[in-house]
């Protein structure tokens, strides 16, 4: 039977339900009352006090996102790998007797059509067997059709959300009718009224494509390796990309396979620096390219390494900077353009930090521990991110345990620079303590060699033990650092 045109108006929201959709249109109780603050502000919230003025939103892209997905700013220290051990702060809290969450019948969701209306719970005698019908059965139970409807209720249940998040916009804003499809299917990318208002405040042409362009479009993206979060951030950060043809974006994936990026990072590199989708191959990226070769002096083999280290080099100019560095190494440490070359191949984002700020302290610090210019050079060459560290929880830590407690001296540094970039909390100081606790530490200045050899090959060599023993002794140790540093003690003390 066919669906009337003319049908009754959706439900009040509440019917709805709790449940966790893509559109989140129910703020938390938390929420509303931060929210309500802020009205009483000296910066009054106008939506609160007039709902049918138009509201500006901040103007940074990424104001509204999710708690889970904040950018992720590698911090260029290496870490071992932690597998097989828990985060310490799970073993600790402050109510000794935290309530457990248990498992409670939740009750079925009301599920509600395109047009808001609703399915029947009864049937004309008021037997619950129609209800009963809505409650989740078990996998084995379950028919193919049963499957089908159930995704079709779902889909239903989206829309009717979606439906909902558009009024709402409209009532704000000047969106178009026509522009519902398209809002209803970026919806199930997570994206939210919040996004929705800062994307047309800052490029509402992109609203003007149609769904069935902008699936083609974002669906060749996820085939290429984009995580669908990803594509969210991408689409708030920069909205054009729907408005990219399916044959810019070939193009540039292909670009970036002609230059040796293999297959497994081509989404990581697209997410990382999308707007390099908006640049001409033939009049930017090549171009790009060709001074890396010819001016800079990488590899053409090394090209598609340095690209996967920092795409942000394919959109960001780098004659200046490569010119700017080149003459500071030269004139500051006597540095030949060999050994600046195999920085910017090894470390490519050395392009893009301050001199004055960033590189320079750092190469003082290392005189100021006794180090001369070709001592600098040689861990600079061999390890040139230690010019990304922190001076001060990083470096400075580092150097003062390994002569205080390791027994070592500055120079060590030249034949294992390494020793820099290990985490001092979950490698260095741990194998120091378990060997010492063992007997086993040899005496003298204490082997910076045992520390680049992994978890598994430093128990067999050095400490005789299996690797499980060496886990629980690093847990453990942790544990008790971590309690020193938050003045907490232990579930198990307590007790």
């Amino acid at each position: 039977m066919a669906l009337q045109l003319l049908l009754p108006p959706p439900p009040p929201f509440a019917a709805l339900g709790r449940s966790a959709l893509p559109c989140r249109l129910f703020p938390s109780a938390t929420a509303q009352r931060a929210r309500a603050a802020v009205a009483f502000s000296l910066q009054t919230n106008v939506r609160l006090l007039k709902p049918n003025r138009r509201s500006r939103r901040s103007r940074y892209p990424y104001y509204d996102l999710d708690d889970d997905e904040e950018e992720d700013e590698d911090d260029q220290e290496s870490e071992d790998d932690l597998s097989g051990l828990e985060y310490p702060g799970v073993l600790y809290t402050n109510n000794p007797r935290a309530p457990s969450k248990r498992a409670g019948r939740q009750t079925p969701l009301v599920k509600e059509n395109w047009e808001g209306r609703r399915p029947k719970t009864r049937d004309k005698h008021g037997s619950p067997e129609s209800y009963n019908s809505l409650q989740p059965r078990r996998k084995l139970g379950r028919t193919l059709l049963d499957l089908t409807s159930m995704n079709n209720e779902v889909e239903l249940k989206n829309e009717s959300i979606s439906r909902s998040l558009f009024q709402k916009l409209q009532e704000e804003y000047d969106f178009d009718d026509k522009w519902l499809p398209l809002i209803d299917y970026l919806c199930s990318f997570g994206l939210r009224e919040s996004h929705f208002t800062y994307i047309y405040e800052r490029h509402m042409a992109c609203f003007q494509i149609n769904r069935a362009s902008a699936e083609e479009r974002l669906e060749f993206l996820l085939s290429a390796g984009v995580k669908s979060k990803d594509l969210k951030r991408m689409l708030v950060r920069q909205p054009q990309i729907l408005e990219y043809t399916l044959s810019n974006l070939k193009s540039h994936v292909a670009f970036l396979a002609g230059i040796g990026v293999p297959d497994a990072r081509m989404g990581q590199i697209i997410s990382s620096a999308p707007s390099f989708l908006s640049y001409s191959i033939e009049q930017s990226l090549k171009p790009t390219v060709r001074y890396l070769i010819e001016e800079v002096g990488i590899e053409e083999s090394d090209v598609g390494k340095v690209v996967q280290l920092s795409p942000q080099i394919l959109v960001q100019r780098i004659d200046n900077a490569w010119k700017s560095r080149f003459l500071f190494f030269t004139n500051e440490l006597g540095a030949p353009k060999d050994s600046i070359v195999k920085m910017v191949t090894k470390h490519p984002q050395l392009l893009h930090y301050s001199i004055e700020d960033g590189i320079l302290p750092r190469i003082k610090f290392l005189r100021s521990i006794g180090m001369k210019n070709s001592d600098i050079l040689k861990i600079l060459t061999s390890l040139t991110q230690v010019l990304s560290l922190s001076l001060e929880k990083n470096l400075k830590p580092k150097y003062l345990y390994l002569v205080n407690d390791l027994k070592n001296e500055a120079q060590s540094l030249t034949k294992y620079p390494m020793y820099l970039s290990l985490s001092l909390e979950q490698r260095i100081r741990p194998r120091h303590r378990f060997l010492v606790s063992l007997k086993k530490a040899p005496k003298g200045p204490f082997p910076l060699s045992s520390f680049v050899l992994t978890d598994e090959r430093f128990c067999q060599r050095w400490a005789g033990t299996s690797l499980e023993k060496y886990h629980t002794f690093r847990k453990s140790l942790l544990l008790t650092d971590f309690a020193e540093k938050t003045g907490r003690k232990p579930l198990a003390s307590r007790r």
